[in-house]
């Protein structure tokens, strides 16, 4: 019979993988309740609110009456510097997957961000292109090759950030149309879309689908599962979703529950 020291080994195994799972699943979902947890695991209530304090105090998430919440705040944006940082190979993945889709003669639309940059720099060597902007980074950078015409939409400048805000830039982006558009996401859930902290950069973006035949949204998957503050798309509104491959299996078909005409690529 084992002994004691044994049997609290394996009880402290299978909390440690139980957290894990637990965290895998509010990655996917934007909230957690302790009852489906239950089902889930086959425990306890005693049992999940447990692990949830633990994950708590280790600070991975935040527990709410009756369940969890990802712990990152809906209005919270890291700058520029620190999202180059962040993921930095998959974006450049992404990138050069999506720009596999850019044909000469295009024009495209590029959002703001690390990611589009990335994206920018798989572009630097194509030839009779137009790409429309509000990042002053891309535009700097693109504007060095000749046979690439630039067009970099004015408005209020969004310290830390480096691109174009406010009504000027929503104004101007309406006289626009361009074959494909290229977005970042800061978060992105099936029950909320597509979502960003700020508010203006919300309305650039709807701004910039609106007048794009085709709207692709470039995004590792660690954004996926969590809410931001504002929603700049349904999951409707969009042609194609560029993602890696540790995104959850299920989400094809969470996609096309949604909307069975939209694209998933797995990089």
């Amino acid at each position: 019979m084992p002994d004691q020291k044994e049997n609290s080994a394996a009880r402290t195994l299978f909390a440690e993988e139980r957290h894990v799972q637990i965290l895998q699943l509010l990655h996917e979902k934007t909230k957690l309740h302790v009852a489906e947890l239950c089902e889930q695991f086959s425990v306890s209530p005693a049992t999940i609110r447990n692990d949830l304090r633990d994950l708590e105090a280790a600070g991975r998430l935040k527990r709410t009456h009756g369940g969890a919440i990802p712990l990152e705040k809906t209005a919270f944006e890291p700058n520029t510097h620190a999202k180059t940082i962040a993921n930095r190979a998959v974006k450049q993945r992404l990138a050069a997957h999506a720009a596999t889709l850019i044909e000469e003669n295009d024009t495209i639309a590029l959002d703001s961000g690390t990611t589009m940059m990335e994206l920018a720099k798989c572009l630097f060597h194509h030839k009779s292109l137009t790409v429309l902007t509000n990042d002053v980074h891309i535009a700097v950078y693109l504007e060095r090759n000749p046979q690439i015409t630039v067009v970099l939409i004015g408005g209020i400048l969004r310290h830390g950030f480096g691109c174009t805000v406010g009504p000027i830039a929503t104004t101007s982006l309406s006289s626009f149309n361009v074959d494909k558009v290229f977005l970042g996401a800061n978060a992105f859930s099936i029950e909320k879309g597509f979502t960003t902290p700020d508010i203006q950069q919300a309305e650039i973006k709807k701004a910039l689908i609106r007048g794009a035949s085709e709207r692709i949204v470039v995004c590792d998957s660690s954004k996926f599962g969590r809410v931001s503050f504002v929603e700049f798309a349904a999951i409707s509104e969009i042609d194609r979703l560029i993602t890696d491959k540790n995104a959850s299996p299920k989400l094809s078909t969470y996609l096309h529950e949604q909307n069975d005409s939209i694209e998933l690529t797995t990089v």
